[in-house]
């Protein structure tokens, strides 16, 4: 895909991987609404980089804050489904307010901010043959279990397996469906999470520009899932 002229959405837009995202796709031409619960965050993005990046307040777990997010969208080229987080503990010492958190955000936020582009991106592939792009940044937590994980590994593997349907179920409609698992990046989410993860992790611009790779690969070429982690992460 050429990346000028287009139209992306990027959830968790605020920090970390959303802010890099957002980035490295208004540097490539693409004007790119994003969405994130601190406006504050976003508009100070927007004054970093320029008009081409939109900021949109919206609570992804929540039905009808993402309805009123997409409302104003004719249409939508790309959609990066990157708001997450995590809350690391063991099973007995976890709070179900915790656990919610983590099912809303990770999964069902996904689910709702995919079902609103759907429709978008089909008729794109009616009108023009290709209807788009849906990538979802999963983790290595969704490929391997880890003890204190066990919320957020959920989430992860539920959202591979969301993520691996989703392409099966919309590749005839000329859309893409990727599912990125990385591993430690340098971002705010260990301090939320609890973790302080690697001591020699990536970096959030070096992701930002494999999801830009893929993005501009050909429109018949699909990259289904791509996993990464820093070659040594102690250092």
């Amino acid at each position: 895909m050429n990346l000028r002229n287009k139209v992306a959405v990027v959830t968790g837009a605020s920090s970390g991987l959303g802010w890099e995202f957002a980035r490295h796709l208004v540097n490539h031409g693409s004007r790119v609404y994003g969405l994130a619960r601190r406006l504050d965050r976003l508009e100070s993005l927007e004054s970093e980089i320029g008009s081409e990046f939109r900021p949109v307040e919206c609570d992804v777990s929540d039905e009808v804050s993402v309805r009123e997010a997409f409302s104003g969208l004719d249409r939508v080229d790309i959609l990066i489904n990157n708001a997450g987080l995590g809350r690391f503990a063991a099973v007995e010492e976890q709070s179900k307010e915790d656990w919610d958190v983590q099912i809303d955000t990770n999964l069902t936020g996904v689910y709702l901010c995919t079902r609103a582009v759907i429709p978008l991106m089909k008729e794109q592939n009616r009108q023009t043959g290709f209807g788009g792009h849906i990538i979802h940044i999963a983790s290595v937590a969704g490929l391997v279990g880890n003890a204190n994980l066990s919320a957020y590994n959920a989430t992860k593997f539920g959202l591979r397996g969301f993520s691996e349907a989703l392409m099966k179920e919309l590749r005839g409609d000329g859309i893409k469906v990727t599912s990125v698992c990385p591993g430690s990046v340098a971002t705010e989410f260990g301090s939320v999470a609890g973790s302080p993860g690697a001591s020699n992790p990536m970096q959030s611009e070096d992701i930002a520009s494999t999801v830009i790779h893929i993005l501009q690969a050909p429109d018949n070429y699909l990259i289904s899932e791509v996993v990464m982690r820093p070659l040594r992460p102690r250092g």
